[in-house]
């Protein structure tokens, strides 16, 4: 009985969990799409969220499709299936592991900080203050952290496919002796609409779990500078496998009958 004791107490947990999170996401939902908006706030987490962000993802994507068409040659030289080099890389790069990538990035960068940044001002007791000076702390501290998350992730992500694409050329060209107007045309010949889009979809939805996620577990924090930490590492492991999770479902929504 002890063991199904734990698995209820489990699956409660959960339960739990899952309506707290739901309910906040809500709420925060609802005040990002309702005046008045804080602009130098959310110019400020803009600036944190995209700008500051593109060092680590760009020089990420580009390593990434680098390795992409040298693995790709690798396989596909087995077969003397060389000529869908270029086809494999942009398709993987715009669809899954731009967003991917850029996403897990961005979770590691801003998911910890925005949780350390929340988690900090809950246990010094400067959110009870904000409420104390009749501001919403959810407007205040959490909306602009999505809208932010929401609208930067997709242009970053744009960004890292075009430098993966762009490490991929180089790589097939100067190492495996590609013709660049035939790997080009064979890029953009391939390249639909949808492979973009698709990819910008999952973008937008992973920055809102990164600042959904961030903001939940700061907000949440307690017991000092340890429950900081914990929430920080809660926020980080929670975005990231909610990424790799909502990953599937869009790429179902989208390509399943392809």
């Amino acid at each position: 009985m002890g063991f199904l004791a734990a698995i209820g107490r489990a699956v409660l947990h959960l339960l739990e969990t899952t309506g707290s999170v739901s309910l906040f996401a809500g709420q925060a939902l609802a005040l990002s799409l309702r005046p008045p908006w804080h602009w130098r706030l959310i110019a400020r987490q803009m600036m944190d969220i995209g700008y500051y962000s593109l060092p680590v993802v760009g020089m990420t994507a580009l390593f990434t499709g680098m390795v992409l068409a040298l693995q790709s040659y690798t396989g596909f030289s087995r077969f003397a299936a060389d000529s869908a080099i270029p086809t494999v890389v942009v398709i993987s790069i715009t669809r899954e592991l731009g967003p991917v990538i850029a996403g897990l990035m961005v979770a590691g960068r801003i998911g910890a900080s925005m949780a350390a940044e929340i988690g900090t001002m809950r246990v010094t007791e400067q959110i009870d203050a904000l409420s104390t000076l009749a501001t919403n702390p959810m407007k205040y501290l959490v909306a602009p952290r999505l809208l932010a998350g929401m609208t930067m992730l997709p242009l970053l992500v744009l960004v890292a496919d075009v430098i993966g694409v762009f490490g991929g050329y180089v790589v097939s060209v100067h190492k495996l002796g590609f013709n660049p107007a035939s790997y080009l045309k064979r890029t953009f010949d391939y390249l639909q609409v949808m492979d973009v889009v698709s990819g910008l979809v999952k973008a937008s939805v992973f920055g809102f779990l990164i600042a959904l996620m961030g903001c939940y577990h700061g907000y949440r924090s307690r017991g000092g500078a340890q429950g900081v930490g914990t929430a920080t590492t809660q926020a980080v492991v929670t975005a990231s496998i909610l990424i790799l999770l909502s990953n599937y479902l869009i790429t179902e929504l989208f390509f399943s009958r392809q």
